[in-house]
């Protein structure tokens, strides 16, 4: 599998591959550390001692840094304790942070990471689809607060990313299904390739031993060519936020009880509809939508009778500009503008086209 390059400011390789704990342990040699933080959720806690025993024998101080599980992570007392327990055992700036989890472990690893000595080094190695897919890879760290999802935060690039592939076998099914949202995402703003795949067999898109390996090669591809020429989204990383503008609203009405990856669906469903009655797209891109998502069990709908507080939701989004509402849209597949401003009318409508 492929080392694929991040050439932004601070450029760094996402590394694809399996058995990769012992590249890790010796990263944390190669920057010159003395100690690593590993940030780990509960269901992971054999991982990181294991990976703490190897740290250790490269002769790099270990230190455990246990954070509730999913989005439970993302909050300010915790940030707190991960600073605090830093603060403890005397991390100074040549000193790592190595985030073991999901998308929101190390999005909070990479935000401690940021904020520690105003930036020291994080080493992310992403145990979900989802997180190797998305949130280690591009350098957006953050939290969540009461006005909404991820409002906290830094660019802050990592020093390298470890995608191990062998984790991928311990996913459940509803994991590797959630995380795909954001695969099938890229493949709608630029790789056609990879909507080609999961329209001729979904079934391999979501298993190990099929397509999934090169559909995270690929979509890390996608990321990595986008975060490296915008990395603090001025322009063209907006594109990687294709459902998001939504998806966000219903992860936020959901108390982040919802998978990210479901969201996100559900998300560009949403935003196909409002595309199309803009005549942005064809009947036919937006079936291409439901049935590409429909055939791995992605939600394509979302309940009917809550479009205030979703619209509430999406006017606190931070990619809104000047008060309105903005959503990256598609013009045809790998080809996206921008939407701003649409009306109450509109966004009802197409709330409507996904209401069940």
């Amino acid at each position: 599998m492929p080392t694929i390059a991040v050439n932004g400011p601070q450029p760094y390789e996402a590394r694809i591959g399996a058995g990769l704990n012992q590249d890790i342990a010796r990263r944390c040699v190669e920057i010159g550390a003395n100690q690593a933080g590993i940030v780990f959720q509960p269901p992971l806690r054999a991982a990181a001692e294991h990976l703490a025993e190897l740290v250790a024998a490269e002769g790099v101080s270990p230190t455990l840094i246990d954070v509730p599980d999913a989005e439970a992570a993302k909050q300010l007392s915790v940030i707190g304790g991960v600073w605090d327990q830093l603060g403890e055992k005397g991390f100074n700036r040549r000193d790592v942070i190595i985030g073991l989890g999901g998308g929101a472990t190390t999005d909070l690893a990479g935000f401690a990471a940021a904020g520690w000595m105003r930036g020291i080094k994080v080493i992310q190695v992403p145990t979900t689809l989802l997180a190797m897919v998305d949130a280690a890879v591009g350098g957006k760290t953050g939290i969540n607060t009461a006005a909404g999802k991820n409002l906290v935060g830094a660019f802050h690039e990592p020093d390298s990313v470890f995608v191990d592939l062998e984790r991928l076998e311990t996913l459940p099914s509803a994991e590797l299904v959630a995380g795909s949202a954001e695969i099938i995402k890229t493949g709608f703003i630029h790789d056609p390739i990879i909507l080609e795949r999961y329209e001729s067999d979904p079934a391999a898109c979501l298993d190990p031993q099929g397509f999934l390996p090169e559909l995270i090669a690929r979509s890390i591809a996608v990321k990595a060519a986008v975060v490296g020429e915008d990395l603090k989204e001025s322009g063209l990383r907006e594109t990687l936020n294709y459902g998001h503008t939504f998806g966000h609203a219903v992860e936020r009405h959901e108390h982040y009880e919802w998978r990210h990856g479901n969201a996100v669906a559900v998300g560009m469903m949403f935003i196909a509809h409002l595309s199309h009655a803009r005549g942005l797209i064809d009947t036919e891109l937006v079936e291409k939508h439901r049935r590409i998502l429909h055939s791995i069990g992605l939600p394509t709908s979302y309940r009917a009778g809550q479009f205030a507080d979703l619209h509430e939701a999406m006017t606190h989004d931070k990619k809104n500009r000047d008060g309105k509402i903005r959503f990256v849209a598609l013009t045809g597949v790998g080809e996206t503008t921008r939407l701003e401003g649409p009306s109450t009318e509109e966004l009802e409508a197409a709330y409507a086209a996904i209401s069940e």
